[in-house]
């Protein structure tokens, strides 16, 4: 559909247009939009952000400890000998950690599961770092590990799978409080709902 609107513009407009189109949330008006202000800026603004989009594909890897994105091996949370390395909590995606560390809250570390157990999306344990966060338990100082998948059914899953696996280690799991709605997502959380339900986490 996004062929036959915009055959009739100029081909690097109508290219720029259809791949703003296969960005998630925006649709072809938005993306025609977003491509003819573009053509008005000026010529180093734009050059700017294609800059900045090649240096993520190019300078941003995975941490090799808890899988965050960074520009340095191990991420900088990682780093931190100020941290209490004795907590890792788990999130199911990258976005998940800025609110958490937003809230002032939590001084220990995370791991990054790139996902959650979804059988109809064709995800399975295999496809997160699961074995990666068991790896990185074994012979540890790690004394509690903080599930705080999101509160829907497949976050739920995910956690008592994790719950399941990592208990006979004798190493404490918790979960976020249930100040986080059902059904919601932990990036969209408000400061204080977070920070309550690290507060106010429980044991699983």
């Amino acid at each position: 559909m996004a062929l036959r609107t915009f055959t009739s513009t100029a081909k690097p407009i109508a290219r720029l247009i259809e791949e703003f189109n296969k960005l998630p949330g925006i649709g072809p008006k938005s993306a025609q939009r977003l491509a003819y202000y573009l053509l008005r800026v000026p010529t180093e603004q734009a050059r700017d952000l294609a800059e900045a989009i090649s240096a993520v594909k190019e300078k941003i890897g995975l941490c090799s400890i808890c899988f965050n994105i960074t520009d340095s091996d191990p991420c900088s949370i990682c780093r931190d000998e100020g941290r209490d390395h004795t907590k890792i909590c788990v999130v199911e995606e990258l976005s998940d950690i800025i609110p958490l560390e937003r809230t002032g809250k939590f001084n220990g570390v995370y791991h990054v599961l790139h996902g959650v157990i979804a059988p109809t999306e064709g995800m399975g344990p295999e496809e997160l770092k699961i074995e990666q966060l068991l790896s990185r338990l074994q012979n540890s100082s790690v004394t509690e590990v903080i599930l705080a998948t999101n509160p829907n059914l497949e976050g739920e899953a995910t956690a008592m799978y994790l719950q399941h696996l990592i208990s006979p280690l004798g190493i404490r799991v918790t979960r976020l409080a249930r100040g986080l709605p059902f059904g919601g997502d932990l990036e969209y959380a408000d400061d204080v709902t977070l920070s309550r339900a690290l507060e106010e986490r429980q044991e699983v």
